[in-house]
């Protein structure tokens, strides 16, 4: 297997790298180097300039406003997007209900719906996790009554990354409470605006709010906004789930964090010498950048096996387990290097640094928790 990139794809590597430098908007940048958090306007801005570039949607085909990339430029676009410290795009519509909507929603659905992700007229949130249900997700007891040509939906969602921004968001309903629990879910597409919908924001440890609760108090949803055959949600929510997880491995993301724990790690010192200069410091250094490349190399083969299979596959669990694992352990070398720095202030506020170590304690649960993502494993790949 040869791992070089063609002339090819390094002269694309090269056109990448300067758009992201000459056309991304110097606030938005900074605001990524300084680890704050990007506000809506910011979010929004930022993709319509890659949508006017035709980048919007990078890994959609051109049917659907794409660029029909391969997965090497793929990935080569997220690798030189991360490191010239642009801002994540929402996977939401990107990388969740987009594909879900290209396998198994109907024409209309499919006309409606996508042309509006990648310029961002749409801003979508996942309704998957509640209060009983996280990472057995089919315990999930949010109700969707049939009446007429409308669903009746009545129940709470939580953990809702960015809801309080999002015009629709994706939900997983019971539509059937007498079979068994993963047969009697349906996959609904509800406008946030609709009369019954709340949400309710949860500040975080570092006094942010990234995440919310939503409630659904007799909310009507016209059943042409069911994606797929009604109870056909369990399937559809396995499919959306392989994508998160391929996407939550991040390498783009991990690569620049640990750039800039290199970097920190030769300015900043400890007992009058650079932390690079300690042994065992420097060890941790190592082993964690010897992992982020070995990842790098898994994310081309399940990219590749998606791309084979329209799907990644169960193999995106060791994507996911592995990307949060080594962002976790970046942030803890970075967090280290703080020092007494990386104690709340009076005031209860947190430097950049150490908030970014708390969010990042979220990323081995949320996409399915590792140890379920383990399980997986044992039973799809290694067949135990």
């Amino acid at each position: 297997m040869d791992l070089n990139f063609t002339p090819e794809e390094e002269a694309f590597r090269a056109e990448v790298r300067e758009f992201a430098r000459t056309a991304m908007p110097a606030d938005v940048r900074t605001a990524v180097e300084q680890g704050e958090h990007i506000d809506r306007e910011q979010t929004i801005r930022w993709q319509k300039i890659l949508f006017a570039k035709g980048w919007g949607a990078p890994s959609w085909p051109r049917e659907w406003g794409g660029p029909g990339w391969d997965v090497v430029r793929q990935h080569i676009f997220d690798e030189e997007m991360a490191l010239a410290s642009a801002p994540r795009q929402l996977p939401f519509g990107l990388r969740m209900v987009g594909p879900v909507l290209m396998k198994f929603g109907n024409e209309a659905q499919k006309r409606r719906f996508l042309p509006r992700i990648p310029s961002m007229e749409d801003w979508w949130c996942q309704g998957y996790s509640e209060p009983g249900a996280g990472s057995d997700l089919a315990a999930l007891a949010t109700r969707a009554e049939r009446k007429g040509d409308r669903y009746v939906v009545n129940g709470q969602k939580t953990w809702t990354t960015l809801a309080q921004h999002a015009d629709w968001i994706f939900n997983l309903v019971r539509t059937d409470p007498l079979v068994k629990k993963q047969e009697g879910i349906s996959f609904l597409l509800i406008d946030m605006k609709s009369k019954g919908v709340t949400v309710r924001p949860i500040e975080l440890l570092d006094g942010s709010v990234e995440v919310n609760e939503v409630w659904f108090d007799n909310v009507e949803v016209p059943v042409e906004q069911r994606v797929g055959e009604e109870n056909q949600g369990w399937t559809i929510a396995k499919y959306l789930l392989e994508h998160e997880r391929t996407n939550i491995a991040n390498v783009g993301i991990n690569k620049r964090e640990m750039e800039r724990a290199k970097r920190l790690a030769r300015t900043r010192t400890r007992n009058g010498k650079p932390y690079a200069e300690d042994p065992l410091f420097a060890a941790r250094l190592a082993e964690v950048e010897i992992e982020l490349m070995a990842l790098e190399i898994l994310n081309l083969r399940v990219l590749s096996e998606a791309r084979a299979r329209g799907a990644p596959g169960p193999m995106s669990s060791m994507l996911k387990i592995k990307g949060a694992e080594i962002i976790q352990k970046i942030g803890e070398l970075i967090a280290d290097m703080q020092g007494p720095a990386a104690l709340p202030t009076r005031d209860g506020r947190l430097l950049p640094e150490p908030a970014m170590y708390l969010n990042l304690r979220k990323t081995t649960i949320y996409g399915g928790s590792n140890e379920i993502q383990r399980g997986i494993i044992a039973k799809h790949v290694l067949e135990l």
